[in-house]
């Protein structure tokens, strides 16, 4: 069947079109995605702006029409960080929902994580043993593990790339400031870090997301137009080597560095501390780049609860 999957997620809304049936791969027929920067589209309230609402439910009625160009049998759309965390999150979905007729379920962090997981078990497949999986997103950082198909911890923080941009990073940060941002990542990670530390060193750690592709590729991978099978890893020491010239670049270099979008250099930074803090708390000497993510993750539990059905 062909499925459309509606990603409306902090930096982007994407709809990823794809042709799947169970036992086989989901393969992407088509792609329509555009920058909708959600979670800069917040006021003081932490309320997505009128601004925000008007792209989001433009974005969703223009997706709409393209998956039925695209002769999609169903569209699953759904939300995270940005959308979840916005305290008139029901309003916005309800504006959306009858604008457009779309009904944009909202993930939980633990299912973001959890999805997540399922998509980079699938990839890797069991003879990655026990399974480490981090996800940077523009609103949260989701991490996972276990021996199975569900994992045996899930949890999401509030460490998106974009959410600390908007944060801490309006302005260059001096290195006092620096210090005592690295300082406020770590220790959000670090204090649950025992959910994942107490069931022992993973036998695979990978990463996931936009954010950890950019820093894969700045410091070596594959790009990718090498295709998805090419083994692609973030090294910690090549990322430690990065940092500080990261921080010291301009954003119009930034933009020219392979694998950066030019309207996610702000991010660039602030995702590469929270990178290096996840290898670095959980003794990760490097992380392998997977290309399969949340989308996959919604598609492939689709696909299992149909076959259930059948």
């Amino acid at each position: 069947m062909r499925l459309g999957v509606l990603d409306i997620g902090s930096n982007t809304g994407h709809l990823l079109v794809v042709d799947a049936h169970g036992g086989a791969a989901p393969l992407p027929a088509y792609s329509h995605k555009q920058p909708l920067r959600l979670a800069e589209h917040l006021d003081d309230s932490g309320a997505v702006t009128q601004a925000g609402i008007d792209a989001l439910a433009a974005f969703t009625a223009e997706a709409l029409v393209v998956a039925e160009d695209k002769g999609c049998q169903d569209m699953l759309a759904f939300a995270t960080s940005a959308v979840r965390d916005a305290v008139n999150s029901d309003d916005v979905l309800a504006y959306v929902r009858e604008l457009t007729g779309v009904d944009i379920a909202v993930l939980s962090g633990e299912d973001e994580a959890r999805l997540t997981f399922l998509a980079v078990r699938r990839w890797f497949g069991w003879s990655a043993g026990r399974l480490a999986v981090f996800d940077i997103g523009g609103g949260s950082l989701e991490i996972a593990g276990g021996t199975d198909e569900l994992p045996d911890v899930a949890w999401s923080l509030p460490l998106g790339a974009a959410r600390l941009a908007r944060q801490f990073f309006e302005e260059k940060p001096d290195e006092a400031m620096l210090r005592a941002i690295r300082k406020e990542i770590r220790a959000e990670i670090a204090r649950d870090a025992g959910h994942l530390l107490r069931g022992g060193a993973p036998h695979r750690a990978a990463a996931t997301s936009k954010t950890f592709r950019s820093l894969g590729r700045i410091c070596g991978a594959a790009p990718s137009s090498d295709g998805p099978l090419v083994p692609r890893t973030l090294p910690l020491s090549s990322l430690q080597s990065w940092i500080p010239k990261l921080v010291a670049m301009p954003h119009a270099e930034l933009a020219v560095l392979p694998g950066v979008s030019p309207s996610r250099t702000h991010q660039i930074v602030p995702g590469a501390l929270v990178a290096e803090a996840c290898m670095d708390i959980f003794d990760l000497a490097e992380l392998e780049i997977c290309p399969w993510a949340l989308r996959e993750g919604v598609i492939l539990e689709r696909l299992d609860a149909m076959s259930v059905l059948d």
